[in-house]
């Protein structure tokens, strides 16, 4: 009986991982899809006339760090 409660307790603590792992996942899609639309905002105020390239540039850089970190994925999911 043990051995079966061990082994029960050990996928629960599989799946707890792998969840957290995806939402992680998902939380960083989310947060580089945001970037994304904070830097076509900016891009378009500024050709608006109401940006600054300094507003797109930092916006990029955020963008380019959010890449670096987590990958490019959320830009080829829709």
């Amino acid at each position: 009986m043990a051995g079966f409660l061990d082994r029960a307790k050990e996928q629960a603590q599989r799946g707890l991982a792998q969840g957290k792992e995806k939402m992680e996942e998902v939380q960083a899609q989310r947060a580089g899809s945001d970037l994304l639309r904070r830097l076509g905002a900016a891009y378009y105020a500024q050709q608006r006339g109401s940006g600054s390239p300094a507003e797109v540039q930092q916006a990029l850089s955020a963008l380019e760090q959010h890449i670096a970190q987590h990958g490019d994925g959320f830009l080829r999911n829709p």
